[in-house]
């Protein structure tokens, strides 16, 4: 079923019940499918032809699912653009997308500004405010308008989403989703990982470009709610549970922390919810216990990438009681299939360390005009390669080790930092870390740990290193720690090692 025609299905089968809250706004079913048609009659009225880009400069509003659904609706190819990357990172986007159109918030006209003059051609359209090059408001501009679907005719393999990741190399690329591969993300999401019913309420705080956003169209498609915040603030995010009667929520591992930390998750009402859905980069076993015990068995995992989303695999809340099953990232979904391989690309023996490799509807087409990449990319009979390295259990389940990327060889030995991480964020006052191999004489790498203390907790790097020594062999114990204010992250809030890790190789480059 192609993502549009999901669009359509829901509304027609749920128009007056509630489709979103933002604040003390609330709109309807009915409402905000009309607004995305008026949204897209407008941009079809502008020239906009099937298969142009259109960038949205947006954080989550009132407005985000309507225009995404008028971009559905009129055959355009969206261009998020994330409102936390720079503006040289955002030209980059549209000059290699050559897109064009661009429709902006208000409160990031400073930026749209900047960027219509830097990109010749760029029109700005505002929204919910003057666009920065005609002055156009969409809301004011299409209130007139039809509020009936154009019915632009679209086929499974037409491009809807180019959506940019930095994966593995740092580099930004975007990847390709289709009218059919966007589909099946929902059917994915539906089939594997959550079932809403009509009184189901999810909040989104984090932004909808990414995992987040991968919700909304399975709850339209059976009557569910979304609550939008405007951003990830602790406090205004546990209120909003009782007040809305939120049922899940989504959250990556950092702002899980972050509504712990100090005792204000512990004491939050959240007595409606009953799954909470994470993923996104390695959960620290401190934190998710300390969830669980607060808030009781309502964890569920996923893991995918930006290139397969969501769920590759899934830990559902009865595998989170499973002792055995600690630190891994879940069994298959039912709808991909899912291979360890090793170097050769013939798969590992149970146990083993391999690369994962996928295929299934809801993976991407490519990465956009980028043949190399996409030929590194696939495997012969059309795996996808994660690039993540992970194990396979006697019963099926999966446990990431590392990517392939971040593995620290030192001494010839292979040394994963996500299993040096975990063994640091077992000390009561580590907060976060991140490993990363540097430069040595010696051991080619050495494994060297950066780490952020929880408030005022105070330790030495002897005893982090003696506290890994307890639980790892001695080759993994970091020959260097270092104690930082913070770990720098994504903007989709993964650890970022690289950052940690590049300058320390530069430091080491020749001059020359």
């Amino acid at each position: 079923m192609l993502a549009v025609d999901m669009v359509r299905s829901g509304a027609e089968r749920f128009p007056t019940r509630t489709a979103l809250h933002f604040g003390d706004m609330t709109l309807s079913y009915r409402e905000v499918d009309e607004a995305a048609n008026r949204f897209a009659n407008y941009l079809l009225g502008l020239g906009l032809k099937k298969g142009e880009k259109v960038a949205l400069l947006i954080e989550n509003g009132p407005w985000s699912v309507s225009v995404d659904f008028a971009c559905l609706k009129s055959g355009a190819i969206r261009v998020p653009l994330n409102a936390r990357l720079s503006v040289v990172e955002h030209e980059r986007m549209l000059n290699e997308t050559d897109t064009r159109l661009m429709i902006h918030a208000p409160e990031l006209s400073d930026t749209a500004q900047e960027l219509s003059e830097r990109v010749p051609g760029l029109v700005g359209i505002g929204l919910g405010g003057p666009g920065v090059s005609a002055g156009v408001d969409l809301l004011s501009a299409s209130a007139d308008l039809s509020p009936a679907d154009p019915l632009v005719s679209l086929g499974a393999d037409d491009p809807m989403l180019l959506l940019y990741t930095s994966g593995t190399t740092g580099k930004l690329k975007a990847v390709i989703h289709t009218q059919a591969s966007y589909g099946a993300i929902a059917t994915n999401i539906l089939a594997n990982f959550l079932s809403p019913q009509r009184d189901s309420v999810m909040m989104h705080a984090a932004s909808l470009i990414h995992a987040s956003g991968t919700f909304v169209l399975p709850y339209w498609l059976r009557g569910g709610s979304a609550v939008i915040l405007h951003h990830f603030d602790p406090e205004e995010f546990l209120s909003a549970i009782p007040r809305y009667r939120v049922t899940e929520i989504n959250l990556v591992p950092t702002m899980l922390g972050m509504l712990l930390a100090g005792g204000v998750g512990e004491a939050a009402d959240v007595s409606t919810l009953r799954t909470v859905c994470y993923g996104a980069s390695p959960m620290p076993p401190p934190i998710l216990n300390k969830a669980i015990e607060a808030w009781g068995p309502i964890f569920t995992q996923y893991y995918g990438q930006t290139e397969a989303p969501l769920c590759i695999t899934v830990l559902d809340k009865a595998d989170h009681l499973d002792e055995e099953l600690s630190g891994s990232c879940g069994h298959p979904s039912v709808d991909a299939e899912v291979r360890i391989v090793g170097d050769e690309g013939t798969p590992v023996e149970v146990g083993e360390i391999g690369e994962i490799q996928v295929r299934a509807p809801f993976v991407m087409a490519g990465y956009y005009e980028a043949p190399e990449l996409n030929s590194e990319t696939w495997a012969d009979g059309g795996w996808l390669r994660t690039r993540d390295l992970a194990r396979r259990d006697v019963r099926g389940y999966i446990y990431l080790v590392d990517r392939l990327s971040d593995m620290i060889i030192t001494g010839g030995y292979n040394v994963y930092p996500r299993e040096v991480e975990d063994a640091l964020l077992s000390h009561p006052a580590v907060a976060e870390c991140a490993v990363v191999g540097a430069p040595d004489p010696v051991w080619v790498e050495a494994v060297t740990a950066f780490v952020a203390l929880k408030p005022d907790a105070e330790v030495t790097a002897g005893e982090l290193q003696a506290a890994v020594r307890e639980q790892l062999a001695d080759y993994k114990v970091p020959k260097r720690v270092e104690i930082v204010p913070t770990i720098p992250k994504s903007a989709v809030g993964k650890v970022l090692r690289r950052a940690l890790r590049d300058p320390l190789w530069k430091e080491q480059a020749p001059e020359g």
